[in-house]
């Protein structure tokens, strides 16, 4: 509806109330993309950079309207966290108070699988959270659906198993088991047996660059490609034994954890470390990254668990009283802390760094092996000694999933066209490094070139002649004599040449040579022998 206004005012238009307050809701979200207050340009006298000012400050506020209509249609849903009122706790509230305030399809997540003859289990999820692989340390291994609860396959390879990792898909995983390291497909057929690995204790899969990362039981760290098969790179830590292993999202730097304290990053083009931090005066227990990779967190055994900040490779916050054995973060940014039968996730709610968001206590006896979150569900994986649970934690999954990078629901044709499309995109491993945004800049010259002789001859020449085309002022009577004039004029001359020490003492240098070459041919054939020798 339109209304016309009198005095020749332009037409208004009216909104309807649901399309208003969608307004009012869009207007909330643009503050929060906008770059604070825009610059008060009136203040402005010169106009060419007012106007220039006034289209960037245009261009913001389209920015902001872009990326606010985006968070209203394309992002719906919102996480949600814990609330308490008053002096309440969120880390008192317990996983039967949660259970009473959820719907039902929330509470299937929350369950115990007790399985105490394979434990303990380590576990993995596939990208989209959809499939979950147990392994269970006395040789079970499990693939579930997660989505409805279905078992699709499990098979006991009858020797231990330490550690197990899904590849690109849910269609095959690795286990790292007793002698040698295999590959299964997921109705439980060996499809390949790894033994260049040697006795693997971690495995790890890069995605982006299809690489399968190990580290066994004697410090070496070992890079396959699963496309074609072939040992990218095999390199000697040498650091002695370790089973801390993580892999950093953003870069695809991996991480190792030693038994000295020490935390080193490696890329599987370098056989030295990238970076090498000395993070705990005893061993590391455990190495967890945030999935932006800027932030990496660390366990050690002195109970402390430590928050780093990768871009400046600083410690920023101890959490102290408190013994990790596996650490993991979630999609939003949760820390889960597991140990013996105790788990505690920690939030950074209020950015004034990580502190108790909410604890869970297992059943006496369970020893919490691995906690690991799901994506795009609140939910915490934990395996232990008598099986594999699973808890609610809200606000730790990403709310809004995007189906082209990791799509729940997605059919066999979308998975195999997807797979086609990750093996086209897939990277190189000379791209991993500690910093990505460097692909494709140019490098920086390492030292500057040393100009040549007749080039420094040539810019002495320009500088000498512009000192004597130098124009000096006229002064006062007494001031201004010719021989004053010229005696200026050559002190120009002079400061000229002093640009130039290197080549000024150059020539001293060769004088004093010819200086002696003459003494020397001069003195004699007794005394000959006395001479500086040059």
């Amino acid at each position: 509806m339109e209304v016309a206004l009198e005095d020749n005012n332009p037409m208004e238009k009216v909104l309807p109330p649901d399309e208003q307050e969608i307004d009012v809701e869009l207007e909330a979200k643009e503050k929060k993309y906008l770059r604070g207050e825009g610059a008060n340009l009136e203040t402005l006298k010169d106009k060419k950079l007012k106007t220039q000012l006034a289209s960037r400050e245009k261009l913001y506020g389209k920015s902001a309207k872009a990326a606010a209509k985006i968070e209203k249609w394309l992002l719906p849903a919102s996480a949600g966290y814990l609330e308490t009122d008053g002096l309440e706790k969120t880390w008192r509230i317990n996983q039967t108070d949660i259970a009473k305030e959820v719907d039902k399809l929330s509470t299937r997540n929350q369950y115990d699988i007790v399985l105490p003859d394979f434990g303990p289990y380590k576990l993995d999820f596939t990208a989209s959270g959809r499939h979950m692989l147990a392994g269970g340390r006395k040789g079970h291994l499990a693939l579930v659906d997660m989505m409805n609860m279905n078992l699709i396959k499990e098979i006991q390879v009858g020797e231990t198993v330490r550690d197990v990792a899904f590849l690109h898909n849910d269609q095959f995983f690795a286990a790292a088991q007793k002698k040698y390291s295999y590959i299964y497909s997921r109705d439980g057929t060996e499809l390949h047996c790894l033994k260049e690995r040697g006795s693997v204790a971690r495995l790890r899969f890069l995605k982006n660059h299809f690489l399968l990362a190990s580290i066994n039981k004697i410090g070496q760290l070992h890079y396959q490609d699963v496309t074609y098969g072939n040992m990218v790179a095999s390199i000697r830590t040498g650091k002695g034994r370790t089973d801390v292993m993580e892999v950093n999202p953003y870069n695809g730097v991996v991480a190792l954890g030693h038994s000295g304290g020490t935390v080193t990053m490696w890329k599987p083009t370098s056989q030295v470390p990238l970076v090498q931090m000395h993070c705990h005066p005893g061993p590391v227990s455990s190495v967890a990254f945030h999935p932006n990779g800027h932030l990496m967190a660390t366990s050690g055994k002195e109970r402390k668990v430590k928050i780093w900040d990768l871009r400046k490779f600083e410690e920023i916050q101890t959490i102290h009283g408190f013994h990790a054995k596996t650490l993991s973060f979630s999609q939003k940014g949760l820390l889960a802390a597991g140990t013996g039968s105790f788990v505690q996730v920690l939030g950074d709610s209020s950015g004034g760094g990580y502190s108790r968001y909410m604890s869970h206590s297992m059943v006496k006896g369970y020893q919490v092996e691995k906690v690991m979150f799901r994506p795009y569900e609140d939910v915490l994986g934990i395996g232990h000694s008598m099986g594999w649970s699973s808890i609610l934690i809200p606000g730790s999954g990403e709310p809004n999933f995007d189906s082209w990078v990791a799509n729940p629901f997605e059919t066999s044709k979308q998975r195999r066209e997807k797979e086609v499309h990750l093996l086209l995109d897939k990277l190189p491993p000379e791209t991993i490094m500690l910093d990505p945004s460097k692909i494709g800049a140019m490098r920086p010259s390492r030292r500057k070139d040393k100009p040549t002789r007749g080039e420094i001859e040539a810019e002495k020449e320009v500088a000498i002649e512009a000192a004597k085309s130098v124009e000096l002022k006229k002064k006062t009577k007494g001031r201004n004599k010719p021989s004053k004039r010229t005696k200026k004029k050559k002190e120009l001359v002079e400061n000229a040449k002093k640009t130039f020490p290197e080549q000024e003492h150059g020539n001293v240098a060769g004088q004093k040579r010819r200086i002696g070459e003459v003494a020397g041919a001069e003195l004699p054939t007794s005394l000959k022998r006395f001479a500086r020798k040059n």
